[in-house]
């Protein structure tokens, strides 16, 4: 997992999230690794790889160094785009492979971003239902096990509790550190103007991505704790 500097956005076009790929690619050229998923978030990156020779430290520098001097070029800002160090862990058996997998496709939809795996654009789902669209995937290892495709959609969109990488139930703010966490959300400052599906999209976004409590959240936003224990 790749994050944005104090979870900066680090896309902020249709454009940004293509050239991600497209650095993806190139690192391909010049390194000997597999890419089995990805997903572009707005603001971090997760992606499934396994490299024989080089190290993964190696591969994500040379897809973060180029884009991030493409996107201060694009966006007119310099310094650091993301976290001085990506985060990754070791996936040794198939079970989890498979667990990582749908973790990664299910990302977009657990931050209600959307309600289906199979239109949001910029992860890797689309490249395995969808052959014309398979640049970087290499999907036969992952469709591998399952006897056909429909199978593996079905396994994809299966609700879970999947626990991977980034997960921390319950992160531990100040009152005062979580009022600075938000403070930096798209239109939180208009919360209470927006409409109610608005107002619970930027809601269950902040919930996922802080893991602070319904309680410290209602407070903090001054808004009803009944409201944040609806919004799942």
């Amino acid at each position: 997992m790749l994050r944005g500097i104090d979870k900066r956005d680090i896309f902020m076009s249709k454009w940004d999230y293509g050239k991600f790929l497209e650095y993806i690619k190139k690192a391909k050229d010049k390194s000997a690794f597999q890419v089995f998923g990805y997903c572009l978030m707005t603001n971090h990156v997760h992606m499934l790889l396994k490299t024989e020779m080089d190290d993964i430290g190696d591969i994500i520098k040379r897809i973060a160094v180029g884009y991030a001097q493409y996107h201060n070029i694009r966006n007119g800002r310099t310094g650091h785009l993301f976290q001085n160090r990506f985060r990754s862990e070791v996936v040794d058996t198939e079970a989890y492979f498979l667990t990582v997998l749908r973790y990664i496709h299910q990302n977009p939809v657990k931050a209600g971003m959307v309600k289906d795996v199979k239109v949001y654009k910029w992860s890797s789902y689309i490249e395995y239902i969808d052959n014309s669209k398979n640049l970087l995937v290499d999907a036969a290892f992952a469709l591998g096990f399952f006897p056909d495709i429909k199978a593996f959609e079905k396994y994809m969109v299966e609700k879970n509790d999947d626990q991977c990488l980034e997960y921390d139930p319950k992160k531990r703010y100040t009152d005062e550190d979580l009022k600075k966490e938000i403070a930096a959300y798209k239109n939180i400052k208009n919360l209470y103007e927006l409409d109610i599906r608005q107002r619970d999209e930027i809601l269950k976004k902040i919930k996922y991505d802080t893991g602070a409590s319904n309680r410290q959240l209602a407070r903090v936003l001054n808004i009803g704790r009944g409201i944040l224990e609806r919004i799942k």
